[in-house]
């Protein structure tokens, strides 16, 4: 997928342009609040008379928003999309990333093309809306935590699980060029504390060298990487068709002459829809438990191996034929569905029973990018997408 040709006719709403320039001056980082955003949001839609829901999270620091217009006795459809954006730390940028800057087509500034874009056309589009006498709601998901593993959402998707009536589908608005995405890999993020025993590094023998236990563990990985790359299972329709698995932090020691003690280090599976990342991590933690883990305990019991779960989410794989995707095709004017590797919340509303497909405006090959970008172009494409969607809604 590519956003490098741009229109230099294209045109967008101004309501369009100036929510995003104002989304884009919130630094929603994901390390910060995203609550004055969310309050923000949540002043417009209340000057338009709607009413929305905000669900925080357990520190009160962050929160999801969630509103519906249109009838409230059946389904509709979501639009989604996750307020959050990664850091710009260390990143050589043109301009201030915290402000809508545009050159030669292009919108830049941290979150046009990842994912405020698609937001901000949501938003303009909210009197258009209300103008129509909607047939079925649209209701507004707008999330926290996504860049970080989806840790937000599920908060949002308890709260609607209690609802009588929930969305009957759900478009993500995360970049693919605004085209229809049905598949997506499922992604879970592992980090392992090894704790061994120091001692002089003349006495080596004595010890337990946590780095060597992790670097064996880390190896051992490394294979289970090839057998996947080899043996599949495989998804051709994905850029990389197999699963994989990758490590890419590791910490430990404290001084060349001690034994080191401690080591840990980060590891990911990204994982086929079809493909059980569990049994991986299985695999794993016998190797450690049951290869490694008797020697080292020999020397010292308390010595061995400790797993934590960072981060998980569910592939997402909705059929190309379902109603969800045979819509979106329509919206897009688009007769193809595609599958890509990067993770959205996409799994998340799939697993809760919402059909849900990924279309929105930009390339991903901008995101999480120094100068990052979404062109005119593709932002007046979505604006065509929401203008049929309405008319859709409206009868």
């Amino acid at each position: 997928m590519s956003d490098d040709v741009t229109s230099d006719t294209a045109e967008i709403r101004t309501e369009t342009r100036r929510i995003l320039e104002t989304l884009i001056a919130f630094d929603t980082t994901s390390r910060n609040s995203n609550l004055e955003l969310i309050d923000w949001v949540r002043a417009y839609l209340a000057d338009h008379g709607i009413s929305a829901e905000v669900y925080y999270n357990d520190t009160r620091e962050k929160a999801n928003l969630y509103a519906t217009i249109g009838p409230t006795d059946r389904g509709g459809i979501a639009l989604s999309g996750h307020s959050d954006v990664v850091p710009v730390d260390g990143q050589d940028w043109d301009s201030d990333p915290w402000k809508l800057v545009e050159r030669d087509g292009r919108l830049f500034g941290r979150g046009t093309c990842d994912m405020k874009g698609f937001i901000a056309i949501a938003l303009a589009f909210v009197p258009d809306f209300l103008e129509r006498d909607l047939k079925h709601p649209i209701h507004l998901c707008f999330s926290f935590d996504e860049e970080i593993g989806c840790r937000g959402v599920p908060y949002l998707l308890k709260e609607l699980a209690r609802k009588p009536v929930r969305p009957a589908m759900c478009f993500i608005g995360e970049p693919t060029d605004m085209k229809v995405v049905t598949a997506h890999k499922g992604k879970v993020d592992v980090i392992c504390r090894v704790r061994g025993a120091e001692a002089h590094s003349s006495l080596a023998p004595r010890g337990v060298n946590a780095i060597n236990a992790a670097a064996r563990v880390i190896g051992f990985i490394e294979e289970v990487a090839r057998e996947k790359a080899k043996a599949g299972p495989f998804d051709e329709d994905f850029d990389i068709s197999f699963t994989t698995v990758h490590t890419g932090l590791i910490d430990g020691g404290s001084q060349l002459n001690i034994v080191p003690g401690h080591c840990s280090f980060e590891f990911e599976v990204r994982n086929l829809p079809a493909d059980d990342p569990d049994s991986i991590l299985e695999q794993v933690r016998r190797f450690a438990h049951e290869d490694l883990e008797p020697a080292m305990k020999e020397i010292d019991p308390a010595t061995g191996f400790q797993w934590e779960e960072v981060a998980r989410y569910p592939g997402m794989d909705t059929p190309p034929e379902s109603d969800v995707a045979a819509l979106a095709k329509a919206l897009a004017g688009s007769n193809d569905t595609g599958k890509v590797a990067f993770g959205t919340e996409g799994g998340l509303f799939q697993q809760s029973g919402i059909p849900t497909v990924v279309c929105g405006p930009g390339s991903i090959a901008q995101a999480h990018k120094p100068n990052e970008f979404v062109s005119l172009d593709q932002l007046s494409r979505c604006e065509r997408f929401m203008e049929r969607l309405l008319n859709h809604l409206s009868f």
